[in-house]
């Protein structure tokens, strides 16, 4: 009998009292607050993480995995490049040269970076512009690769000619003169990121080498594309000389996502606190269930049930409550990130996100984190209506009954 007083207990405490409706009522906003918290932070944690992904992914194109550079005095040379390619045969290389630049349509002036690339390479290491060039062969001297956001300010065409100031001056005359070159629009790349498409442009690697008077065996850099870029750095600079150096993408953007992370951390702290909100609902509850049952109570204890198969019913009342609104609203979550990657409810701008729809990716970190946060929240609100159920005075309370 005693074995199976508790889960009596339980389930007839669960039941629907006509005499006390706002018990259960109190109840029922408690699992509802609890099932909507769980929802929100479902869908918000894969929110966080499928921007956070997307920024990545957009961000290690067109930053690259990895970019060897010279330091202060070193150079960056084809002897070089070519024994990386033979200690490195698993990872694609970039040669390239780099200039910063004016880009004018008429009266409109864009600052950005022209690169000098070998097309072919290029392609490699970047898959924006492999989508962009058609046929590398095709590809001439000052022949230029513009992104969507210039072409679209600039209302350019295809075989349209843009002008490059050079920030690199000559001399002439009593005066320097900028450098500037007309180029011919070859195509169009779109990285899905309006900053880099109109402040990055792509020219052959003959082309900017002959503007900047750089001999063709040298270079401002190497891009390479790594599947697993923070291992690779590693070896790679063990293979460096000294007078030249390699970084990561993730290096020039420390600050960017270190904001993100905390922004996510700040956004599950906000959102948990609905949980203990609703929370809160289970112990009121609770405590009006114990000072309903006093005497019930009162009666079990007199006819020897403990304290603790008492502490042990109202402790499970506030799990069974709290764990259905946690597996509701597991429910929820996933069906409503469900619907949201499967159709086109919010569409994002693409000049403002990296994305035109919805990215979802929820990670079983945070699946985790969110599920045993939120149980362990209702087990500290289910402890104390039970601990105040278990020291039922039987003496005053039947005296009074």
């Amino acid at each position: 009998m005693k074995n199976s007083i508790v889960p009596y207990l339980v389930k007839r405490f669960l039941r629907f009292d006509n005499e006390q409706p706002f018990i259960f009522l109190s109840a029922l906003l408690a699992f509802l607050g609890i099932s909507l918290g769980v929802t929100v932070l479902l869908i918000a944690m894969a929110l966080m993480n499928g921007f956070d992904k997307e920024f990545k992914k957009k961000l290690t194109i067109m930053n690259y995995p990895l970019t060897i550079i010279p330091k202060f005095y070193g150079s960056v040379n084809e002897e070089l490049l070519l024994d990386l390619k033979l200690k490195f045969p698993e990872l694609s290389f970039s040669p390239y040269v780099q200039s910063a630049v004016m880009a004018r349509s008429g009266s409109k002036l864009e600052g950005g970076y022209l690169f000098g690339v070998n097309f072919e390479d290029e392609a490699k290491v970047n898959s924006v512009i492999k989508a962009a060039i058609k046929n590398p062969s095709e590809i001439d001297k000052f022949d230029i690769f513009v992104g969507k956001s210039l072409k679209e300010e600039f209302a350019l065409e295809i075989n349209d000619k843009l002008m490059y100031i050079f920030t690199h001056v000559e001399p002439g005359g009593l005066a320097v003169t900028p450098k500037i070159k007309r180029f011919n629009v070859k195509g169009v790349f779109d990285s899905g990121l309006s900053a880099y498409d109109k402040a990055y442009n792509y020219t052959t690697l003959a082309s900017l080498q002959a503007i900047m008077l750089i001999p063709s065996n040298q270079y401002d850099g190497i891009h390479i594309f790594s599947n697993n870029p923070h291992a690779d750095i590693v070896k790679i600079k063990a293979e460096l000389p000294v007078s030249v150096t390699v970084k990561g993408w993730w290096e020039d953007n420390l600050n960017f996502f270190a904001a993100l992370e905390l922004e996510k951390a700040s956004l599950f702290i906000v959102l948990m606190l609905i949980i203990l909100i609703a929370a809160i609902n289970i112990i009121s509850s609770l405590l009006m269930t114990v000072m309903n049952r006093r005497g019930e109570i009162a009666l079990l204890l007199s006819l020897g049930t403990t304290p603790l198969e008492i502490k042990k019913v109202f402790l499970y009342l506030g799990i069974v409550i709290g764990v259905s609104g946690i597996l509701a609203g597991i429910v929820l979550g996933m069906s409503g990130m469900w619907v949201l990657s499967t159709f086109d409810i919010v569409s994002l701008p693409k000049d403002v996100y990296p994305t035109s729809t919805l990215p979802l990716d929820l990670s079983l970190k945070d699946f985790i984190l969110i599920v045993t946060g939120a149980f362990a929240i209702v087990i500290m609100s289910s402890y104390y209506p039970a601990k105040k159920a278990s020291e039922v005075d039987i003496l005053t309370v039947l005296r009074n009954e």
